[in-house]
This record gives C-alpha cells, sequence and structure tokens, in this order.
C-alpha cells in the first residue's frame, strides 16, 4: 500500500553527482539554481518526499537542505517549506539594444478592428456554474479519448439551438465537432482537394488569411464579384472549373449586406446543377438589430450547404469551439480528415458548452450582447451624424461593424493619423481580393471589441480623425 505523503510535493528532475550521496545533491542543487534552471522562490519538494522519489534516506536529504540553507542558496520556514532563495538568482547581463532605425510609434490606446466581441463580457459565473455542472455528472469515459465528431451532449444541444435559432436543418449524427471556423475550413479544404476539385471561389471582400488558408491547401480562390445585393452568384454558372464558394450571406463580411433572397436562390440552383457545394460562414448571425435575423442558406438545401459556426463572436474566441453541420456524405470524409493526430477539441469545455446551452444562459447571454451592441452601434450612428456628417454609414442592421464611407484619397491618411493618436483602424482596401478591381475609400469600424469602459474613448477618437 502506498504511503499517502508520497502523493504530497511537486516532482524535482536531479542527477547527483560523484560518489557521496549528500554532497552529490547537493553539486546538483547548486547546480540547478545558478543555471537558472530553479528560479528563485521555487519550492522544493519534502526531505520525504525527494528521498522516496531519489531512493536515498531522509536525513541525507534533510542534511544537504539544511546546509543549502546555511549556504544561502535555500531558506526553510516555518508552513512555507523549502524554497531557493530569492539572492541566489543567477545575474544574467542585460541584453543589447538594437539601434532604432525609425522613430518609435505610439502605442495603441484603442481598437477598432472588425470582428472581435467584447470579451470583457464573458459570462464567467454562468460557464463556471455550467462547467462546475456538466464536470460533476460526466462520467469517466469523458476524460479518454472520445468520438472525433464531437460530444453527443454538446451536438445535440447544437441541432436543437441551430434548428430554432438559425432554421438550421441539423441532427447530431451530422454535426462535426471543430476548433473554430479556420479548423472547419483547413478541414473542408482538404476533402475539396480529395474529390479533385481545383477551386472554391471567394467573395471579392474577404478575409485574407480564409484565402491564404484555402490556397494552402492546393486550391484556388476566384474572385465572386458583389454589390449592393451581396454576391453575384448568378456568375458562378461561368466560372466552370469552381466547385465550392464560400459565401457570408446573412451578413457579408466587411460590407455587410446580407445575400439578396433571389442570390441565394441562385447558388442552390447552380451547386445542385453542378454538384457543387456552399461553404456558409455564419459568423455572427445572432447579431441582426432591427428585425429577425436572416435564416441559414442551409435551410434552402442541407445536402448542397456546409454549415460552419462557433461561439468566437457570441461567447469568446478564446474557446475555440466551432461547428459543420454536413451533407451526409461528407460526414466519414470530414472525420478521416481530422485523423488520429486532431481528433476532438477538449471534451471538458464542450459538455460545459453543452451545458451552457441547455439551461438557458447561452440565449440570455446573446440577448445581453444584442443589447449592449446595438446600443454601441446606435451610438456611433449619432456621434458621426453630429460631429462627422459627411460621412455615410452602412452595413449596420446586424453585426459587430460598420462600413464609414470616406472621400476618394483618403482611407490610408485617416488610418495614419489615427494610429498616431493611438487608435487602432482598418480600411476597406485591407479584406479587396486581389484580383477584384479597385473600390471605394472606407473604413471597416470594429464597435464589439472595445471593453464598456473603453468606448467612450475609441468612439471620440475616432470622431477626430475623420475628414
Amino acid at each position: 500500500m502506498t504511503d499517502s505523503w508520497a502523493t504530497f510535493g511537486a516532482d524535482l528532475h536531479l542527477e547527483p553527482v560523484g560518489t557521496g550521496l549528500r554532497s552529490g545533491l547537493m553539486a546538483a542543487l547548486r547546480e540547478a539554481v545558478r543555471s537558472g534552471r530553479l528560479a528563485p522562490g521555487t519550492r522544493l519538494p519534502s526531505s520525504r518526499a525527494l528521498a522516496a522519489d531519489l531512493g536515498i534516506a531522509r536525513n541525507t536529504v534533510a542534511d544537504a537542505y539544511a546546509e543549502l540553507v546555511a549556504e544561502g542558496w535555500l531558506t526553510a520556514r516555518q508552513g512555507s517549506g523549502t524554497r531557493v532563495a530569492q539572492r541566489a538568482a543567477p545575474r544574467r547581463p542585460p541584453d543589447p539594444v538594437a539601434p532604432r532605425t525609425r522613430p518609435a510609434r505610439p502605442r495603441t490606446g484603442h481598437s477598432l478592428k472588425a470582428g472581435s466581441p467584447d470579451v470583457s463580457a464573458f459570462p464567467r459565473t454562468a460557464w463556471l456554474r455550467a462547467a462546475r455542472k456538466a464536470v460533476t455528472a460526466a462520467p469517466d469515459e469523458v476524460f479518454d479519448y472520445g468520438d472525433p465528431l464531437g460530444r453527443v451532449e454538446l451536438r445535440t444541444v447544437l441541432a436543437e439551438y441551430l434548428a430554432r435559432a438559425r432554421g438550421v436543418h441539423a441532427d447530431p449524427e451530422r454535426i462535426v465537432i471543430c476548433a473554430g471556423f479556420v479548423h472547419g475550413l483547413k478541414l473542408l479544404g482538404a476533402v475539396l482537394r480529395g474529390r479533385r476539385v481545383r477551386e472554391l471561389a471567394v467573395e471579392s471582400y474577404g478575409l485574407d488569411l480564409h484565402r491564404d488558408l484555402i490556397t494552402a491547401t492546393g486550391l484556388a480562390t476566384p474572385c465572386l464579384p458583389l454589390d449592393e445585393l451581396g454576391s453575384r452568384t448568378g456568375e458562378l454558372a461561368g466560372m466552370r472549373g469552381t466547385g465550392a464558394v464560400l459565401l457570408t450571406p446573412a451578413h457579408q463580411f466587411p460590407t455587410g449586406v446580407p445575400l439578396h433572397p433571389d442570390r441565394r436562390a441562385a447558388a442552390v440552383d447552380w451547386a445542385r446543377a453542378t454538384g457543387g457545394l456552399i461553404l456558409e460562414d455564419d459568423y455572427d448571425g445572432e447579431f441582426r438589430y432591427d428585425r429577425q435575423p436572416v435564416g441559414a442558406l442551409q435551410g434552402l438545401d442541407p445536402e448542397r450547404v456546409v454549415y460552419l459556426g462557433t461561439a468566437s463572436k457570441s461567447l469568446a474566441p478564446g474557446l475555440r469551439l466551432g461547428w459543420m453541420v454536413l451533407p451526409r456524405r461528407l460526414v466519414g470524409e470530414v472525420v478521416a480528415a481530422k485523423g488520429p493526430a486532431d481528433w476532438m477539441s477538449g471534451a471538458v469545455d464542450q459538455l460545459t458548452l453543452a451545458e451552457f446551452i441547455a439551461s438557458g444562459a447561452y440565449d440570455r447571454h446573446v440577448r445581453s450582447m444584442r443589447l449592449r451592441y446595438r446600443r454601441r452601434r446606435d451610438q456611433l450612428v449619432t456621434a458621426l451624424a453630429e460631429r462627422a456628417p459627411g460621412i455615410e454609414v452602412s452595413g449596420i442592421a446586424a453585426g459587430l461593424h460598420a462600413v464609414l464611407e470616406l472621400p476618394p484619397g483618403t482611407e490610408r491618411p485617416v488610418i495614419q493619423a489615427a494610429a498616431f493618436q493611438g487608435l487602432r483602424l482598418e480600411g476597406l482596401a485591407r479584406y479587396r481580393h486581389p484580383d477584384a478591381p479597385p473600390g471605394r475609400d472606407a473604413l471597416v469600424i470594429g464597435y464589439g471589441s472595445p471593453s464598456e469602459s473603453a468606448w467612450t474613448g475609441a468612439l471620440d477618437a475616432l470622431c477626430r480623425v475623420l475628414p
């Protein structure tokens, strides 16, 4: 039977040198401290625990500790154990300072970068409550290797929630949990490449990160034009080599326009006629302010549309939780693409999200954040009307960002002026596809990311730099 004291303390890797046990142990401890491997303040195992680990007598360890305390390498206090002394820290020479080649830029005081939520509003108390309940009720097999589809508890509640809130046709067996949208897109790129698809069309404005990731899987990314009605999906019929298309139909990123119903139908007609696949990025579908949210495109044809959603905008990007609702024929191929090196996202986080949704906490949080973001949007529009009345605002019916039209030739100067004042802004040109024709000058303003305390200052800084 194992003695109970053997479970206490911390592991400590030491290789005693020399023939004498005590002197060898002392030399090993001195070298560990001198080299910096044991940092000042590090608590060492008890003499009994270390003696058991090293297979030597407890008195040998106790004597070594006592002598090193006397030498000043260690300290020992009642109730605090034996620790590395603060003054035993090795002195490192200062790092050489590289000569400056240009003046230092001022630090960014505020960021209005698009695509980020207010992470300061993460519902910590409710999330901890859900985690405690989920872990307490979890069977032992939760902590073993699991189903590459993801935890069935999460897939089950997601199927119900997505059907209710987003109009998605889903059942748990066609949902695959992934570590966010980028992970899901990477898996789908591999599947498409395996199906000998050569091109995955993307909208003429979007994230270069997504285009680069698709290209890295071996697929070309032809440009699908868009206008005030959204992407011109009717032109897919003329793109002969294209086997799939990536769309943001509920709220095009970054222009903010929803895909017109006729163009939704045209996209589905193209997929049915050619056997093509539509990848639907529903990145902020829950946040619509002036009417009911636009339903998911996937509802028109669940066997031709892959629906991708995440908790990144509704909760926080750091959770790294996303989901794909797949046509049945693709489920096995996507699971195979995950492979033995990437089975699943963390089971505990999945169970926590499942409990968070099932308890109603997710709906309450989304509704609360919808009110907060709508209030910020209204404050943005009001401030611009008062302080920059010549600036037209668009894309504000939904989401976490707005597009501010600028006079021709002013996009870059405004961004540079903002940076000088410590305000991070992004222009519309930053999202333009390399093959798309030059577009209008505009700013893409993310009003979701500043905390409540920083929002007023960020808005004031924005109004100061606008022409």
